[in-house]
């Protein structure tokens, strides 16, 4: 039995999800890793997944279709090659989310969805109800396609391995799909899923501009990703791709502050497995505080300054 691991990248290098995919594979159990790098002047990316340690063979096809991993095409790359593998696992990414239903399908099977800990070779554990139950699910299909909540598992180390590159053929375009554009918005910070200090903010913050006002100088101060609850972003003080939760982005930081966040149990859902957990709510009854390592009874509006001043 052998596992595969799809990797997510840039075509230069490797994302960080991709680590914490292959520290879920090698926990399978099942036999040598190798990593697929589908896309199109990558060998870089295919140069970096062979460092990761626990990789024993980086998988490199090459192809004008795969250059911006069309779900189509990239589906059909993997099932090309999935004939040899007993594991197929993908992150738990949007990226991962669009390709790995497709290829389960096709190989018809029932596809094992983020999981957060490896049990055995065909026993895992994943998180249902928003979090707040731990389903054990046992596979007995012979090809397990599995999404990986990345959160779940530790990253494996970018450097120290030495996993041999070849190249396979790449799929043909399948013509059913093509790349139009992308409007990709520009951040200094570091990205949400990534970022190991989170700052978010909630609707108790009451518009846009307090939102930046209050949230801003934290983050600058602390390098730190900005965050914020669903009920901010549909109050519309924050955009979209900050949202934190059961709809937004599941994250695991070493520090996550939350400011005027009540804490709904879908905003728990994606952020209680930060390392440790600041909450400021002026309501002593906020669920926020459940979860919350260290609790300040405050008034977000100076507290925070204070905290900013103190830094």
């Amino acid at each position: 039995m052998t596992v595969l691991v799809i990797a997510e990248h840039d075509h230069a290098s490797v994302k960080g999800a991709t680590l914490h995919t292959v520290t879920a594979a090698v926990a399978c159990g099942a036999g040598d890793v190798h990593v697929l790098v589908a896309g199109h002047n990558a060998a870089a990316a295919a140069a970096a997944a062979a460092q990761i340690a626990g990789v024993a063979k980086v998988i490199h096809t090459d192809s004008p279709a795969l250059a911006h991993a069309l779900a189509e095409n990239l589906a059909a790359q993997v099932l090309a090659i999935a004939g040899g593998y007993s594991h197929i696992l993908f992150p738990a990414t949007a990226a991962g989310k669009n390709v790995a239903p497709r290829v389960a399908a096709k190989l018809d099977v029932a596809q094992i969805s983020e999981i957060s800990k490896v049990i055995s070779a065909d026993t895992f554990e994943r998180p249902i109800y928003a979090g707040n139950a731990i389903a054990t699910v046992q596979s007995a299909d012979s090809t397990k396609v599995i999404t990986v909540r990345t959160t779940g598992f530790d990253a494996a180390a970018a450097t120290g391995g030495a996993a041999a590159i070849e190249t396979a053929a790449a799929v043909a375009d399948s013509g059913q799909s093509s790349y139009v554009g992308s409007e990709i918005a520009k951040n200094d910070r570091p990205e949400l899923t990534a970022a190991k200090i989170i700052v978010s903010g909630g609707r108790a913050l009451g518009s846009s501009e307090k939102f930046n006002e209050v949230m801003t100088p934290l983050a600058d101060k602390l390098g730190a990703a900005i965050g914020a609850s669903r009920a901010a972003v549909d109050a519309g003080y924050a955009p979209n791709d900050l949202q934190v939760g059961q709809t937004g982005k599941i994250v695991a930081p070493q520090l996550y502050i939350a400011a005027g966040i009540s804490g709904a149990i879908q905003h728990l859902a994606g952020m209680k497995d930060s390392k440790v957990i600041v909450a400021i709510n002026k309501d002593p009854e906020a669920p926020i505080f459940s979860v919350a390592d260290y609790g300040l009874e405050a008034d977000l509006f100076t507290a925070v300054p204070e905290l900013v001043n103190s830094l």
